[in-house]
Parts: structure tokens; C-alpha cells; sequence
């Protein structure tokens, strides 16, 4: 249904935000059951899911990503993405990125970032912007391109470069390079910590998974459970989301190319990467940096239909939470999933599908102890009970982070995609999504199956 109205890159655009650009361009595409009670409300606009789209999720390091695509430009009101590592030249990297695509400059579009949750954040500013009326069709996304993340000087030696630029005499200049040592020129490299606690996200993983009793071998064994169900996915032909490219030079990259199931033997005899030498969270249980790409085309049901679309799926209700950044920096699913059913006046056996981000295997199995626990619930969320935890076998499976990867802006899109397949593979009614994010945030959201 969706037809592509190419618009090329340049072929020689290698640096960090061409890359970039050529991630989220790549999505801007058209895009173009049980008996339950529906969850539409009064007098309140159904917005629903079109489409969804993905670039192949990539190893960092590994295949760059370029593609050239479209969209009917005059069906777009709004373009919203979400990006984390940003790049100053490009502040605005969707409104950048849509001039680049061939989108008319009268098109708005607006950037956001709320670390791992951003394309989330990105797809409900565009359900905010259609039930306000503003709108009627919203492209959002999110992009991360970890392969070349920017790379500061030292604070000594930007201080030193601005210096320089404001020196208006030769002999000011020739002091300030004098004054030039050799630890001025150590770079600052990025790093996935907590600014508010210096912490690494890994760390933090590592101790919240010690703190709720989960094992190694638990970790590896859910890691080992998401790579074997993305396998079979991929086998399947079930990641119908990804669209795949010809990268200059290069092959065509059709496919997600970090899974890959081991054994426990194999994953065993890594050693902890971040609390050493006791820790539990290593490379093989946890998510890997990952470069790509994600967009979804939101629209209010009335012009779908009027325009001739089939809707995926229904965007319900949501909610984003945030809590201590330091002892529960990754339990924004917790938070989250209670609120969003109560919002929606529904109760986890509800649920026919869920799709949770898989930071690190720990995180997870964290995550479904604390939702499962009496104690929890009402000593740190003031809640009567707990909520209970999700059954396995509704849950994720169809693989996800660990073996799928995390673009950490582009993610959010992908589970919301996933969620609208699985729905209508598996005779579903009911989707819900949720993800946990750096500054010990969350978001979490139900997604309903449009009728078939």
C-alpha cells in the first residue's frame, strides 16, 4: 500500500549526520479478534497506527546505513523525531533530515529526546497533536546512529579554541597555543552514565539485578530466550517492519544483524562488565549499541478511511513516569503498567500481547519480580497489591533488545510496530508497551487491534 517517492543523498555523505539523516529518511515511507469492549471514548478522536517502518537494527560499528525514500509530502502535517546522541550542527535533526528527504519547507517538524523513550515521546506528541485537531497525519520516529557519536575536545582545550577565536593580536594567539599541554588534547568520549548520579547504566543494571535476587544464569537464560525467538522471527519472515536498502559500495542490508543465539555454555564463560569481578550483567545479557532507524505514520481513523489507509492498530491510552534515578533507574515498566491499565479501565489478564525494551536481561526479570511482589507494590509505589507480572508466553516473542538491538531513539516505534503485528497475527485485541529510560524514567502505553 505504501508508495515510495524517492529522494536521493548524495552518495559521498559519510559523516556522522548524513548517516544520520540517511537513517531517518530511510523511514519516512507510507507510511505513504476476541470480543472485547472497545476502548474509544466520547466525543475523544480515535487516532490510529497506518504504518510502521524500520531500517534493519545494526551492530554499531558494522554496516553504515543509507537509503534514499519518500512520502506523499501533501498527506503530512507534522514531522516529530526523537534522537539521544545529538549532534550540535543539527540541533533539529527531523526538520534537517525532512528537507533533506524532499519534504516542502511549510511541513513543521520538531526533535525530541527522553533518552530510551524518545520515539515514544515523539509518537504520543503526534497522538496529542491529532486528538487537539491540529493535525491529521503525523510522521514520528526516532534515530540513533552509534557507529560515530560525536566526540568532544577537553574542556581545557575548548576553553583554549574560543580564546583563540576572540584573540585580536598575533602574540595573544602564540600565548594561548603556548599555554597547550598535552592533557588538553584528551578527547571526552561519550558514555551511557547517569549525570545526576555518574553512575553507568550497566552498573546500575548490575546492582538492581543483585538487589531483587536475579542469578547469572537467570539473565543468560532470558538472553538466550530472546535471541532463539528473534531468530525464529527473522526465519519466519515475522520483522515485516524492515525496510531494506543498498548501502554505497555495499551489499543490501535486509536484516537485523545482531541476533544470534549461543548457548549457556558459551555465555557462561564471559566475564561481568561492569561490577567486577562478582557482577551478573555482561555483554552476552544485555543490549548492544545499535545504529538505526524507526517511523510510524499516525493519523486520526477519519482520514485514514478517507483516504482509503487500513489502520494497524489503535493508539489508547499512555502514561510516562519517573522515579529515584539511582536505586531505580531501570524500573519504569513497574511504574508504568499499573497506570496505564487503570487509565484504560483494564487489568493485566486483559492484555492478549506484550512488548517490554529489554535494556539488559537483569533489568527485565527485575522488572517482572518487582511487579509481582506484595511488598513493592506498597512499600515503594503506595499501591494496595501489586499488579502482577506478564506471562512469558505473551511476551516478547518475537525476540527484542537484547537480540534485536536498541537504537535508543528509535526503539519506541518498533514496539509499538511489533505490538500492532503480533495483535493481528495472533488474534489479539489488547497491546501493551512499555520501556524504562536513563533518569529513571518510564513510559508505558495500551495499543488496541483495529477490526479485521
Amino acid at each position: 500500500m505504501a508508495t515510495m517517492l524517492l529522494k536521493s543523498f548524495r552518495s559521498n555523505l559519510v559523516n556522522f549526520r548524513a548517516y544520520q539523516f540517511a537513517l531517518i529518511t530511510t523511514c519516512l515511507v507510507l507510511l505513504t479478534a476476541k470480543s472485547k469492549k472497545t476502548l474509544a471514548k466520547p466525543g475523544v478522536k480515535n487516532v490510529v497506527l497506518v504504518e510502521g517502518v524500520r531500517t534493519p537494527f545494526l551492530q554499531s560499528g558494522t554496516t553504515g546505513l543509507l537509503h534514499r525514500t519518500g512520502f506523499p509530502k501533501e498527506a503530512v502535517d507534522y514531522i516529530v523525531y526523537g534522537t539521544v546522541i545529538q549532534e550540535v550542527k543539527t540541533s533539529n535533526v527531523a526538520r534537517e533530515a525532512a528537507l533533506g528527504a524532499g519534504f516542502s519547507d511549510r511541513t513543521p517538524a520538531h526533535t525530541v529526546t527522553m533518552a530510551c523513550i524518545s520515539s515514544n515521546q515523539a509518537m504520543t506528541t503526534a497522538v496529542g497533536l491529532i486528538a487537539a485537531g491540529q493535525c491529521d497525519a503525523v510522521v514520528a520516529g526516532g534515530v540513533e546512529f552509534m557507529s560515530d557519536v560525536p566526540i568532544r575536545h577537553s574542556r581545557k582545550m575548548r576553553k583554549t579554541m574560543l580564546s583563540l577565536n576572540k584573540a585580536k593580536t598575533l602574540g595573544a594567539r602564540l600565548s594561548l597555543l603556548g599555554s597547550i599541554r598535552l592533557a588538553h588534547l584528551s578527547p571526552e568520549l561519550p558514555a551511557v552514565a547517569e549525570f545526576s548520579t555518574a553512575e553507568t547504566m550497566g552498573h546500575s543494571a548490575d546492582r538492581l539485578a543483585a538487589a531483587f535476587g536475579v542469578s547469572r544464569q537467570e539473565q543468560d537464560e532470558f538472553a538466550l530466550r530472546s535471541h532463539t525467538l528473534a531468530k525464529k522471527a527473522q526465519d519466519e519472515g515475522l520483522l515485516s517492519d524492515i525496510v531494506g536498502f543498498k548501502v554505497p559500495g555495499k551489499d543490501i542490508v535486509s536484516k537485523d544483524n545482531g541476533i544470534r543465539p549461543s548457548t549457556m555454555e558459551q555465555m557462561a564463560k564471559l566475564k561481568p562488565a561492569f561490577v567486577k569481578p562478582h557482577g551478573t550483567v555482561t555483554a552476552a545479557n544485555s543490549s548492544y549499541l545499535t545504529d538505526g532507524a524507526s517511523a510510524v505514520l499516525i493519523m486520526s481513523e477519519e482520514k485514514a478511511l478517507a483516504m482509503g489507509y487500513k489502520p494497524k492498530a489503535y493508539l489508547r491510552d499512555f502514561v510516562y513516569v519517573s522515579q529515584d534515578p539511582k536505586d531505580q533507574l531501570l524500573l519504569g515498566p513497574t511504574y508504568a503498567t499499573p497506570k496505564v491499565l487503570e487509565r484504560s479501565g483494564l487489568t493485566l489478564a486483559d492484555i492478549d500481547v506484550f512488548e517490554f525494551h529489554e535494556a539488559f536481561a537483569g533489568q527485565i526479570l527485575a522488572n517482572l519480580k518487582a511487579m509481582e511482589s506484595d511488598w513493592f507494590a506498597q512499600n515503594c509505589m503506595g499501591r494496595k497489591a501489586k499488579v502482577g507480572a506478564p506471562p512469558l508466553d505473551k511476551f516478547n516473542m518475537w525476540g527484542g533488545s537484547l537480540s534485536l538491538g536498541h537504537p535508543f531513539a528509535a526503539t519506541g516505534c518498533r514496539l509499538v510496530t511489533t505490538v500492532a503485528h503480533r495483535l493481528k497475527k495472533e488474534g489479539g485485541q489488547y497491546g501493551l508497551v512499555a520501556a524504562c529510560a536513563a533518569g529513571g524514567q518510564g513510559h508505558a502505553m495500551v495499543i488496541e487491534a483495529y477490526p479485521q
